[in-house]
């Protein structure tokens, strides 16, 4: 495509993903399958300038007044993945001096708010966590997420599918806490390879990963993956219990569990029982109450732990937002929790990194149910053999209650987790 084009079709996407009505990724697939003359190139370049238009919104903001042109354009151009020198022979020579003039600004002289790039919201919550390592988050949400697999070791074994990729030129090292992953770097197009076809691996970041673990579901029991959305977690549990015993699949959105459907025939498991619900307090959990040996709560969330992926997300929330979704969360576990049997095992999970929707909602459960027990992340992580558990947690006297994950840490995305067994 001539430079021109392609830049003129940059504008129009990151005009359409400005408007936030409409989640970003889904916005670039529309605009994708709208536009089927576009190369693997195109696409790519497109995808990559709206990411990072969106990762450096405040930034970008602050420079586009002093150029020209339709706004979208100006920061399109400010934020165009790609050669210099092809970017350039597409602007006129006012924008060319523009642009020289901004790629001369030095970061040090920039406010605060145009270095971190986030909501002012956000920031002190963070700030109030982190402290100085702050400024770390900060590098690792802008340098974007890198890809990680989970082998399905119901079926095969993680170096089988580390060689396999290898013959394919794809570079892949264990995951250096969970025992079915492997890390990719880039973004190779795996979908149509062999291994994948057959099931052999899911894309699925570590984090992740380690929450199904901690659910640490055995052969021939009772489970309930209570929000199970796209199944990733669902499929990893139910290879977990060697496709033995009744794993539901629960979501209030039957298109999410629709989609879930080709990854639960790849994965070669039959005991996973997927199943709509209208909300928390659907018969269809009701009949369950009490029979449960474990249940996984993996609650809607801001998602604001999977900035790396989802820049948009800081964008399209709010704090009014987070304590709306904060009562949901609180309501999904206390109806979630009545289906564990006496000695079960309760996971409530998010991708979210703000206390609102991890310890605050944590600690009032364990103060509202003196008959359930709150175990140490950070035990049973080493009861599973994870390497360096104590390193991925947070929280009591020992520092090990709740598992907390960060980007710039731990290289996952953002996750919180919280374990209970009932008396």
């Amino acid at each position: 495509m001539h430079p021109k084009a392609l830049l003129d079709a940059c504008s129009e996407l990151v005009r359409l993903t400005l408007k936030f009505d409409h989640p970003a990724d889904a916005i670039v697939s529309k605009f994708f399958r709208d536009n089927r003359g576009l190369g693997p190139r195109e696409r790519a370049t497109m995808a990559e300038t709206v990411y990072t238009v969106l990762r450096k919104k405040n930034l970008f903001d602050h420079l586009a007044p002093s150029g020209s042109g339709p706004k979208e354009r100006r920061l399109a151009i400010l934020g165009f993945y790609g050669p210099g020198d092809f970017l350039r022979s597409a602007l006129t020579d006012q924008e060319t001096r523009w642009l020289d003039d901004c790629e001369k600004v030095d970061p040090k002289d920039l406010m605060e708010r145009h270095r971190h790039n986030l909501p002012e919201w956000l920031v002190q919550p963070l700030k109030d966590q982190l402290g100085d390592q702050f400024w770390p988050l900060v590098e690792s949400l802008n340098l974007g997420a890198g890809m990680d697999l989970r082998v399905n070791d119901f079926k095969v074994k993680r170096a089988d599918v580390q060689k396999e990729l290898a013959k394919a030129g794809i570079k892949a090292v264990h995951t250096p806490y969970s025992p079915w992953g492997l890390r990719i770097a880039g973004k190779p197009a795996l979908n149509k390879s062999e291994a994948f076809l057959r099931g052999d691996f899911e894309v699925q970041d570590e984090g992740s990963q380690l929450l199904a673990m901690l659910l640490d579901a055995k052969r021939g029991e009772m489970v309930v993956d209570f929000c199970a959305g796209a199944g990733g977690k669902t499929l990893a549990i139910g290879a977990m219990m060697r496709n033995t015993g009744r794993l539901y699949a629960f979501d209030t959105s039957a298109h999410r569990l629709d989609a879930f459907k080709a990854r639960f025939k790849r994965s070669g498991l039959s005991n996973v029982h997927p199943a709509a619900i209208a909300h928390e307090r659907d018969d269809r959990v009701k009949r369950l109450s009490g029979k449960m040996d474990r249940v996984l709560v993996d609650a809607p969330c801001t998602g604001l732990g999977t900035l790396r992926r989802n820049p948009d997300l800081k964008w399209r929330q709010s704090l009014q937002g987070v304590e709306e979704m904060a009562v949901k969360q609180a309501s999904i576990l206390q109806s979630a929790a009545r289906m564990v049997k006496p000695g079960g095992r309760l996971v409530y999970a998010t991708c979210s990194v703000l206390p609102q929707e991890n310890e605050a909602i944590a600690d009032a459960f364990t103060a509202a149910n003196p008959d359930w027990v709150p175990l140490p992340v950070g035990e049973v992580l080493a009861g599973l053999k994870v390497a360096d558990a104590q390193a991925l947690c947070s929280g009591g006297e020992a520092g090990q209650l709740y598992l907390r994950l960060w980007p710039h840490r731990h290289g996952t995305d953002g996750f919180f987790a919280a374990v209970w067994q009932k008396k």
